[in-house]
């Protein structure tokens, strides 16, 4: 019989020869013919049992209890089958951790554990908090690592492209003078030309580091701050305090000064009128959505308010009736001043105490009297898909971009940013359908469409840059606005608690994205 140990666990403080010594030993006093039986040396107890070609060995000393070993042994030698899938050698060799694992189950700091089969499987298969914890941690600092990585060579290559821009500006910037008409002196015959070819949008005043359109556009190249169809000057001036009083004094001289204004991703939800009703009711929901660009989704939220809105205190004793869509995958929450009974039996939102009125002159939309949210995994709830085929070729990558918009909504104010690494030029758009802008200090292209509607619920945008990696084309945010809800709440009535004629009342409703994202 071979003494090789397919897996050994110590739970005491000895040392590997003379554990070495110990498993050396034991062929020698083994007998045979027997199922389950023991040895005793002049230091030591072997407590063993076969197992087909194998034998589950107990090493003990002498003067520990002999009927709590043999219970031990019992209990191991069930839990060798329930992780090995064969009693040999290989099998033993693959199922090892898993052993071991059961073993430290069922003893530990050399006492056996009184525990059955069944809890320990229960044990082995639990997880573990601290290991849960240390990978989060552990996967964060990698992730920030990235991050910090990726920004810091970010950083190095706009500050070259920058330094170039420079180099050229300066350049330009004379040719700009030479080419523009300038009297004496700085009166109101300085010609300051809207193209951004005369002496005004010089970089002589130091007024922006832009300075590269002049240049782009004398090539015939788009600025590196571009944008179809192009409207205003085609440099941007920056606005620093010099720039201002510069731009004030131009126009004290009687000089028309057209500024090139566009607006921000951040202000895509139009600011919400004034309320000139007596009642405003205001219906709010916001979307977070993860879609994966292999397909599916990894993340649908959808939260939304009602909020209610009084100009004066005396139409503060009322009572809202609404009705729903019915969509059974909303979950809706009342405010904890309002009579949850007549909320659920007749749609009716009033507060508990009826001689109470709702609070009049709040800021914003008011107080809210609702809340609801919805999770999903079902891609159809989806209200605007993206799909991004990207493609190297030779020194260039072509870009594919298609949305897709189910019927359910009217979206507005779409507006899709793709991230880019830093750019020297903007990038050759040669399909859209929609309106494109590059922003080169954020290096994120955005593609623009006001409306989707029945009439353009697909839309398609292609567009060619050097080559790169297409992982650098992600993660993709989308925002957008629409004056339908998911959960399709109206006001039907405002009813008036001691009678009377009801306030006019108005109602808006507002879909909005709060992180729409493909990764």
């Amino acid at each position: 019989m071979s003494s090789t140990a397919l897996v050994s666990r110590q739970f005491v403080d000895m040392s590997r020869i003379r554990i070495e010594g110990y498993l050396a030993a034991f062929p020698k006093l083994v007998g045979t013919g027997k199922q389950h039986t023991y040895v005793e040396t002049e230091n030591v107890r072997y407590v063993y049992q076969p197992i087909e070609t194998l034998y589950l060995l107990l090493v003990t000393n002498k003067q520990s209890n002999i009927l709590e070993d043999l219970e031990t042994l019992r209990l191991l030698s069930k839990l060798v089958p329930e992780y090995s899938y064969s009693l040999d050698e290989e099998g033993i060799g693959r199922a090892a951790f898993e052993i071991l694992f059961a073993f430290d189950e069922a003893v530990s700091l050399g006492h056996n554990e009184n525990v059955t089969v069944a809890q320990v499987k229960q044990y082995c298969e639990m997880e573990s908090q601290e290991e849960k914890l240390h990978k989060l941690v552990l996967q964060s600092k990698i992730n920030d690592t990235k991050d910090v990585m990726k920004r810091k060579a970010s950083e190095i290559d706009k500050s070259k492209i920058e330094r170039n821009r420079g180099e050229k500006g300066g350049l330009m910037s004379l040719q700009s003078m030479g080419s523009g008409r300038i009297d004496s002196g700085f009166g109101s015959d300085t010609s300051i030309s809207s193209s951004g070819g005369g002496y005004g949008s010089s970089s002589g005043f130091g007024l922006s580091t832009e300075v590269e359109s002049l240049s782009s556009k004398s090539k015939g190249r788009p600025p590196a701050s571009a944008s179809a169809p192009s409207k205003g000057l085609g440099m941007k001036l920056g606005k620093t305090q010099k720039t201002n009083q510069f731009l004030e004094s131009l126009k004290a001289e009687g000089e028309m000064i057209v500024e090139d204004v566009r607006p921000s991703i951040g202000q895509s939800r139009p600011a919400a009128p004034s309320p000139s009703d007596p009642v405003t009711l205001t219906v709010e929901e916001k979307l977070n959505v993860t879609l994966k660009q292999d397909g599916g989704i990894g993340n649908f939220d959808l939260q939304g308010t009602l909020s209610l809105q009084i100009l004066n205190q005396d139409d503060g004793l009322i009572q809202v009736q609404i009705e729903t869509g019915g969509n059974p995958g909303i979950l809706y929450k009342t405010h904890p001043n309002i009579n949850k009974e007549l909320f659920s039996g007749d749609n009716i939102l009033g507060l508990k105490d009826p001689n109470r009125p709702f609070p009049a002159g709040q800021a914003g939309d008011g107080v809210s009297l609702v809340k609801w949210r919805m999770q999903s995994a079902d891609e159809s709830l989806v209200p605007l898909s993206i799909n991004c085929w990207p493609s190297v070729s030779g020194n260039e990558t072509y870009v594919n971009l298609e949305y897709e918009a189910p019927p359910m909504f009217e979206l507005q104010n779409v507006v899709i940013s793709i991230p880019l690494p830093a750019l020297r030029e903007a990038p050759r758009v040669q399909q859209i359908d929609g309106e494109w802008r590059y922003d080169s200090r954020k290096s994120i292209l955005e593609w623009s469409i006001i409306l989707i509607d029945n009439n353009n619920r697909s839309g398609s945008m292609e567009f060619v840059i050097p080559a790169i990696d297409t992982s650098d084309l992600f993660p993709i945010s989308v925002h957008f606005t629409s004056t339908s809800t998911f959960s399709d709440l109206k006001v039907v009535n405002i009813l008036p608690v001691r009678g009377g004629n009801p306030p006019k009342f108005s109602q808006r409703a507002l879909l909005s994205t709060e992180k729409y994202q493909i990764v």
